[in-house]
């Protein structure tokens, strides 16, 4: 067995049942997910083209490295904000929202195969275009 170096910026782990680790490239656009756990590094500045989801195959767990993150949850009426070096455990089956309140670049965990997300109504999706465009120029 061979030590191998993965850049996660350009690829996500997968973890599963039995414990194996394999690296995948990242694709566009929604996650593709396994049985078992996703391990991905984030950097963000805009937020992502969702209005929320929810993972019913386990917990999610987000580590955020830099930056400030808000969590909204559906069945919470508080969000928490996270602050660098922080957790948040994102319960089974709960449907939450990641909000970017400052750059961002955070590690997650995410439980498969099954998992969805609300989608951005055609005005939202436009606005989160914009200033996508409005950031890379």
């Amino acid at each position: 067995m061979t030590l191998k170096v993965v850049d996660l910026s350009q690829t996500v782990l997968d973890i599963r049942g039995d414990r194996s680790i394999t690296a995948r490239a990242r694709e566009p656009g929604n996650m593709q997910r396994i049985d078992g756990l996703t391990l991905g590094y984030v950097e963000s500045t805009h937020g992502f083209p969702h209005n929320g989801e929810r993972h019913p195959d386990g917990d999610e767990l987000l580590i955020l490295l830099s930056g400030r993150l808000r969590i909204s949850a559906d069945s919470q009426e508080e969000d928490v904000i996270m602050d660098p070096g922080s957790a948040c455990i994102v319960p089974k089956g709960e449907w939450h929202k990641v909000h970017v309140l400052e750059p961002s670049s955070f590690i997650y965990a995410s439980p498969g195969p099954n998992g969805e997300h609300r989608a951005l109504s055609e005005e939202e999706l436009e606005a989160w275009r914009r200033k996508m465009a409005d950031e890379s120029a």
